[in-house]
């Protein structure tokens, strides 16, 4: 059926709504083309995608500026850890409904968060759909030629380092889930609070893209359990590892609860959401990527060593005793 040009459709009135003001970048064409322009200046583009599923990366009830915030952050913390700068990223939504309560903080916020990591709406998609909702992001950053930092490159003697604290994200749906964390920290709201955050609201390490760029070997984000990702990047690398649990960065809510015994480490290790840098750098190049840490503000913990060998990594306790992990990582099936 033809539409007269002056007659918006649904999905159009949705885009000029809520998506067009969120437009700064001059290669999204104020989104009325079906395409846009990246321009590179002898730089390569790094792309990487990521969606987010209600009720598989978040729940049904959590709040939608929340939502936004996750789904763009995700994938600038791949762009984080491949030392990448980001340069914009494309959108598609299926939705069930479009509600201007859930809709309007939902853009806001992502808004918000483009601007903030200088990463601009460029373009996309959206789609009805009578499912769950499902956001996907496809994002685009841009490194210097040949230098992006990929799996491959971890050798054995590699310090094995990673950024923040580990665990807290499986813990914060553990607290909204009602799992074992929410009845041990049942009456503590502030630690709650912040384990709950650091699972709707994923923190990526951007500022460390240089260092990372400049000092690592290889490189991947922390996404489905720090034992999983080690795993694969040793895997991509054709090497092993052997990781020191207590040196493991934890919070004070995560290393209260493992001294309450109220949680497993296997939960810290094992578990989803981190959103962290997970790298390995020549022992020369350790302490740099240590100190380019605190110059940001950001913690940069050595946690093991790449070894040689094809088996699985080792976990070992403060007495050396290997930690036999019944699963390595959050599985999507």
């Amino acid at each position: 059926m033809s539409q007269d040009r002056n007659q918006a459709s649904g999905e159009d009135s949705l885009i000029a709504r809520y998506f067009k003001p969120l437009v700064t970048d001059p290669g999204a064409f104020a989104l009325v083309d079906d395409a846009a322009i990246l321009s590179s200046s002898g730089e390569d583009i790094v792309v990487t995608t990521d969606a987010v599923v209600e009720g598989v990366h978040y729940l049904a009830t959590d709040p939608p500026d929340t939502i936004a915030r996750k789904a763009l952050r995700v994938n600038l913390s791949d762009l984080a850890a491949k030392g990448a700068a980001p340069a914009g990223f494309l959108l598609t939504l299926a939705l069930r409904s479009k509600q201007d309560a859930w809709l309007k903080p939902f853009a806001d916020a992502l808004g918000e968060d483009a601007r903030i990591f200088g990463c601009p709406l460029l373009g996309g998609d959206t789609v009805s759909t009578p499912g769950p909702q499902m956001i996907s992001i496809t994002a685009f950053g841009r490194v210097p030629k040949g230098r992006m930092v990929g799996r491959t490159g971890a050798r054995p003697g590699d310090c094995i380092l990673v950024t923040g604290t580990i665990g807290d994200a499986a813990l914060g749906l553990d607290v909204l889930t009602g799992g074992a964390a929410a009845t041990a920290l049942a009456s503590d709201l502030a630690a709650k609070e912040a384990l709950i955050s650091r699972y709707r609201i994923p923190q990526p390490r951007n500022v460390l893209a240089p260092a990372v760029r400049d000092h690592a070997s290889a490189s991947m984000d922390v996404s489905d359990g720090l034992a999983g990702d080690l795993t694969k990047l040793c895997a991509a690398s054709d090497v092993s590892a052997i990781v020191d649990v207590a040196s493991v960065p934890l919070s004070a809510e995560a290393a209260g609860l493992i001294a309450r015994e109220a949680i497993c480490v296997e939960t810290l290790l094992a578990g989803g959401d981190d959103y962290e840098v997970l790298c390995t750098a020549p022992p020369a190049q350790c302490d740099a990527l240590i100190a380019a840490g605190q110059a940001v503000g950001l913690a940069v913990t050595a946690i093991g060593t790449i070894v040689a060998g094809h088996e699985r990594p080792r976990f070992l306790d403060g007495q050396g005793r290997e930690l036999v992990l019944k699963r390595l990582s959050f599985s999507h099936f």
